[in-house]
C-alpha cells in the first residue's frame, strides 16, 4: 500500500466520519478545506441510497461542511452506474426512495412492473408488503436481483430500524435468490468512485469508520485504509478481525495535523 505522503486522491465515508448525528467531527471541516484549497480529488462516500447527493451536500452543509454533490458518491449511484455498464437503458422495478430512483433515471433506466430487467431494493422508511410481493413476483419471473447496500439495521433516535440488507433477506427466503450487493463492502462501489474522480488505486486513501465495510473493501480495492474511532469501531472491535487497516486515528483531526510533505506515518 502507499504511503501516506505519496496520497493522491482520498475517499471518505460521511457518518462516523466527518458527521455523528448532523454534527460536524473535530478536524472534518478543516480537512476538508484542505483538500479544497490543494486541489486533491476526493469523494464522500455513504451507503445511503435514500436521498440524492444534492439532499446530502445540503444536510451537510447544516452540520458546518462544505461539500458539493458532486465531490458525494453514494450507493444508488454506484448501483446505477454498475447496471448502465450491465445493460444500458434497461428497466428496473424498485423498491426504494428518490436517491435510487433519481439515480437510476439519469442512468438511462425506465422504471416499470411489467418485466424488468433488474428488481433494486434499496433504503426507504416506507417498505410495503405489496410492493416486496411485486418483487418476489417479478424475481420468480426472470428479473435479475440487486440490493444498493447489504445494512441489515439503520440508526434512528429510537433505536435501529431495519435497513435494506433486512428486506433483501425477507426476499431471498421467498424467492431461494441471493442478490448482487453493489455498495459496501463490495470493492466495486470504491472502483466506481475511483473512475469518477480519474483516481488510481496505487495512490489513493479510504477513510472510515466500519472494520466490516469500509476497511475490507479498502482493503480488497488495492487502498491505503485508515480507520477512525470515531463512529463504531473500538479497539475490541478491531481485535476480531483477521485483517488490520494501515493506519488506526483517534479521528481525522490528526490527518489535518499531519501535513502532506511531513508525514510518513503508516
Amino acid at each position: 500500500m502507499a504511503r501516506r505522503d505519496e496520497i493522491e486522491c482520498w475517499l471518505t465515508d460521511m457518518d462516523g466520519v466527518l458527521v455523528h448525528e448532523n454534527a460536524a467531527l473535530p478536524g472534518a471541516a478543516e480537512l476538508l478545506e484542505q483538500w479544497t484549497n490543494a486541489g486533491t480529488p476526493f469523494l464522500v462516500l455513504t451507503n445511503n441510497s435514500i436521498f440524492t447527493p444534492r439532499d446530502l451536500s445540503a444536510r451537510l452543509r447544516s452540520s458546518g461542511l462544505n461539500v458539493p454533490e458532486e465531490r458525494i458518491w453514494t450507493s444508488a449511484l454506484a448501483t446505477a452506474d454498475f447496471l448502465k455498464s450491465q445493460i444500458p437503458g434497461g428497466t428496473a422495478f424498485v423498491i426504494g426512495e428518490v436517491g435510487i430512483t433519481t439515480a437510476l433515471h439519469e442512468a438511462g433506466f425506465i422504471m416499470t412492473e411489467t418485466n424488468p430487467d433488474y428488481v433494486v431494493v434499496g433504503e426507504t422508511r416506507n417498505y410495503s408488503f405489496e410492493a416486496i410481493t411485486k418483487a418476489i413476483r417479478l424475481l420468480l419471473g426472470g428479473a435479475r436481483f440487486i440490493v444498493t447496500n447489504p445494512d441489515a439495521t439503520g440508526p434512528s433516535a429510537d433505536g435501529p430500524l431495519p435497513a435494506t440488507g433486512a428486506i433483501a433477506a425477507l426476499i431471498t427466503k421467498a424467492t431461494g435468490m441471493e442478490p448482487y450487493v453493489v455498495g459496501k463492502p463490495n470493492p466495486m462501489m470504491f472502483r466506481s468512485a475511483m473512475n469518477k474522480i480519474g483516481a488510481h488505486s496505487e495512490n489513493t486513501a479510504m477513510i472510515g469508520d466500519r472494520m466490516d465495510t469500509d476497511i475490507i473493501a479498502g482493503i480488497e480495492a488495492g487502498l491505503h485504509t485508515i480507520l477512525v474511532m470515531t463512529g463504531i469501531s473500538d479497539q475490541a472491535e478491531v481485535a476480531r478481525y483477521p485483517f488490520r487497516p494501515d493506519e488506526i486515528l483517534a479521528g481525522v483531526h490528526e490527518l489535518v495535523a499531519a501535513q502532506p510533505e511531513e508525514s510518513d506515518a503508516i
